[in-house]
């Protein structure tokens, strides 16, 4: 399957690099966005596959915790070490190490060494465009505004 993912032996084959990895999704999700970065094509939303997906599913997790919401949006200010982190969104240092974890796992946030201290930062900005779309729907859906783009029909709520 030239291009893409052969879900059930989950490899990723490129036509530019002949080469078969075996990869667990965070690194076939890596796989995908180096793809993407340098010129790959990307599918549309209705295009994925049902384990990219559940990919996508997975990283989109990061917004449904409250806390994640607000370490992320305080790393969109810039990037700070665990206890300015904590500090920042009323938490203890443990829980923001354990939020950001898993954020790290999920490729959303990096962590540097300065010292004997970790700093984090968003991966790129495309986290914070995702956050503020985010943002921006709640916004929107608060607000009432129409939906664009779609002829789709409001539906009335029941």
């Amino acid at each position: 399957m030239p291009g893409g993912l052969d879900p059930a032996k989950q490899i990723v084959v490129r036509d530019d690099a002949p080469t078969i990895q075996h990869v667990c999704k965070s690194e076939w999700l890596f796989s995908y966005s180096v793809d993407m970065a340098h010129g790959g094509h990307q599918p549309g939303p209705e295009q994925l596959d049902a384990q990219f997906a559940g990919v996508i599913a997975e990283t989109m997790q990061a917004l449904a915790t409250p806390s994640r919401v607000l370490i992320l949006g305080r790393l969109r200010a810039g990037a700070c070490s665990v206890n300015e982190l904590a500090e920042a969104v009323g938490m203890e240092a443990s829980a923001v190490s354990h939020q950001l974890r898993l954020l790290r796992h999920l490729g959303l946030v990096v962590g540097r060494r300065d010292g004997r201290r970790i700093i984090y930062d968003l991966h790129d900005d495309h986290v914070g465009e995702m956050l503020e779309q985010a943002i921006s729907h709640v916004e929107h859906v608060r607000a009432g505004l129409a939906r664009s783009g779609s002829s789709a029909p409001e539906l009335a709520e029941a």
